[in-house]
């Protein structure tokens, strides 16, 4: 899937006139990385003004080094002991010695270039301790704040990249952030199923009569489908109409990507395993685009 961000002009720090090939063929190690594993937040890099990117990917390819880490390890210890060496990382940076590597040196070049403060990077850190418990959520409001913390103080940070750190802005990513990760984490119920993790809150689960084996074998998917609509009704409900400053809203485009999400969910009848939601969704980029020039999509 490609974009192609052409622009009457590139005043007022919009996206210059560039093709998404062209961009994709300048990509440091950080955007490489993005580009690969994270997709909705290479797109919203995407739109940000050129000076800001590779500041943008910075920041999102130290959250995916995070966020990926229960996945590549066999057992807690060790995955304590990743995220600690993220930690003193930070620490190195802070002193003016960032260690020697492709995510760590542009990292501390971001942090430098924009006064980034060190608290959102530890939240971050702090928060994806909990992907290290196998154990599910037991209600939707511990689920929501779980995808709160994993999401809000990246977009803190991303706001701060953009000079956009406002109260309106700041205020939004309160609600988008919640939303955003708890869509995500809808998309997420196969491939988590898979690793026998379940993640959907318990309570919901009991109400409807489910165990978490039930999840991870398929069965019962229409009541199923009830908890995930309800979910999903949960996240849609934490979004609000913006009132942002143009520049603020590429670090904000998890509105638009959550909307779509929910809505290619509810097309599904919510139904997590439905192969549709698989399919690829060229017009996607387009609609992000539109919003960040005109607050629509």
């Amino acid at each position: 899937m490609s974009i192609d961000p052409r622009r009457p002009s590139s005043r007022d720090g919009d996206p210059p006139l560039s093709t998404g090939g062209a961009i994709e063929g300048r990509l440091g190690a950080c955007g490489r990385l993005v580009r690969a594993y994270d997709r909705d937040r290479y797109w919203s890099a995407l739109l940000a003004p050129a000076d800001r990117r590779e500041a943008l990917f910075a920041l999102y390819a130290f959250n995916f080094e995070i966020a990926r880490v229960q996945e590549v390890v066999s057992e807690p210890l060790l995955g304590e002991m990743r995220l600690e060496w993220w930690r003193e990382a930070l620490e190195g940076i802070c002193a003016g010695r960032p260690r020697r590597h492709e995510v760590v040196e542009p990292l501390a070049e971001a942090i430098d270039r924009h006064a980034l403060p060190r608290a959102p990077f530890d939240a971050l850190i702090d928060a994806r301790r909990r992907d290290l418990d196998d154990g599910g959520f037991a209600t939707l409001d511990a689920l929501r704040d779980y995808a709160g913390a994993t999401t809000v103080p990246l977009i803190h940070l991303a706001l701060r990249c953009l000079d956009a750190a406002d109260p309106p802005a700041l205020d939004a990513a309160a609600g988008i952030g919640p939303a955003y990760g708890l869509a995500g984490l809808l998309r997420a119920v196969p491939f988590h199923a898979r690793r026998g993790r379940v993640l959907l809150p318990g309570d919901l689960l009991t109400d409807a009569g489910l165990t978490p084996q039930d999840v991870i074998e398929g069965r019962s998917r229409d009541r199923l489908a009830g908890v995930v609509g309800q979910v999903a009704g949960h996240a849609g409900g934490l979004l609000r109409p913006l009132r942002v400053a143009r520049r603020a809203r590429p670090a904000l485009v998890g509105a638009v990507q959550t909307r779509r999400s929910l809505d290619r969910l509810a097309r599904c009848g919510h139904d997590v395993f439905d192969p549709r939601l698989g399919a690829p969704q060229p017009l996607d980029p387009l609609r992000l685009v539109l919003w960040r020039l005109h607050g629509r999509a």
